[in-house]
């Protein structure tokens, strides 16, 4: 039902929003408070240290590798963005956020989920020319194309996520103030709201659609040109490095898409909050862990570099208690 003019004047805007969370079920939230503290330290830890390795290793300082730590990064705000407040929810009897900070919790959330959709498809685009054209690679993939296929992501990003989360806000919020979800995003916030969301819930379908299918895309092409050109490689050895190179990308881009297509590319009347809370915990929380170990486990370059970091913490630690 619509707020009527009358009682548009009548409502008094809430100042702050309660957090439902995951459960409401007591027993739980302590077991789940430590399950997802401990994925957030090894998030937090796994996608910091991938940057840090990148940095300090020469042999790392390549296109592919300035991506990854792009992607690790974004990876790691827009998990720091949601699983801090999501853990209150396991210790607070009412996980209050106010109204400001939980429209700046939707905008970055919003701004990091996007850019890493686009960064996801400028690694298939750096895949494509690697694997396509190898003697042209360092001319095409130049520092300057690479800090572009980059920039453009984060601008773009930016400016979708100001759009949605002015929009969503200036929506009358005057009856009820709990959101049932571990975060403020746009589908429980339109459930509270009495104003006309059909404008609102047409932009969520067209700007996630628009999205998702041009960076969908692009990596889709540049797949079907990549595993062309690997089919064409005489040496079996070549195809196994070809394509142990693009698979933890691919499986990465499975991963994330997948989730967003069904979360976001259905019909409101289809969303269930309680299937979007699920699927919602993957994507914020469950897949910026996954990113770190997907890339390292499945890359003996990145394997090789963090071993050395170690052994040279190791000797330069042993020479510190040596010398004292």
């Amino acid at each position: 039902m619509l707020i009527s003019g009358r009682d548009m004047k009548n409502c008094s805007q809430v100042t702050e929003f309660v957090l439902m969370g995951l459960t409401d079920r007591q027993e739980l939230k302590i077991p789940l408070f430590v399950l997802f503290l401990s994925i957030y330290l090894f998030t937090v830890a796994g996608n910091l240290g991938l940057i840090l390795v990148i940095r300090t290793d020469s042999r790392l300082h390549t296109p592919m590798y300035f991506f990854l730590s792009n992607l690790a990064f974004v990876d790691f705000c827009y998990s720091s963005v949601i699983t801090p407040k999501m853990l209150g929810n396991f210790l607070y009897k009412q996980n209050v956020i106010p109204f400001n900070g939980c429209a700046a919790q939707l905008g970055c959330f919003l701004a990091f989920m996007t850019a890493e959709c686009l960064l996801l498809a400028s690694m298939a685009y750096d895949r494509y020319v690697a694997i396509c054209n190898p003697l042209l690679y360092m001319v095409i993939m130049s520092p300057g194309i690479c800090v572009q296929l980059v920039a453009a992501p984060y601008g773009y990003s930016f400016l979708v996520a100001l759009f949605h989360t002015i929009l969503t806000f200036r929506l009358s919020y005057c009856h009820s103030n709990l959101i049932n979800h571990f975060y403020c995003d746009d589908m429980p916030l339109l459930r509270l709201t009495r104003s006309d969301t059909h404008s609102k819930q047409l932009w969520i379908f067209a700007c996630a659609g628009l999205m998702l299918i041009s960076s969908l895309l692009v990596v889709f092409i540049s797949y079907m040109y990549i595993i062309s050109a690997i089919l064409k490689m005489r040496s079996a050895e070549g195809r196994r490095k070809a394509f142990s190179t693009c698979g933890s990308h691919m499986l990465a881009v499975t991963i994330f898409y997948g989730t967003l297509i069904f979360m976001y590319l259905q019909p409101s009347s289809h969303h269930s909050l309680d299937t979007d809370k699920m699927a919602s915990v993957f994507y914020t929380v469950i897949i910026p862990m996954l990113n770190p170990l997907i890339y390292s486990l499945r890359n003996k370059e990145v394997k090789d570099a963090l071993i050395k970091v170690i052994m040279n913490r190791n000797q330069a630690f042993m020479f510190m208690k040596l010398r004292k």
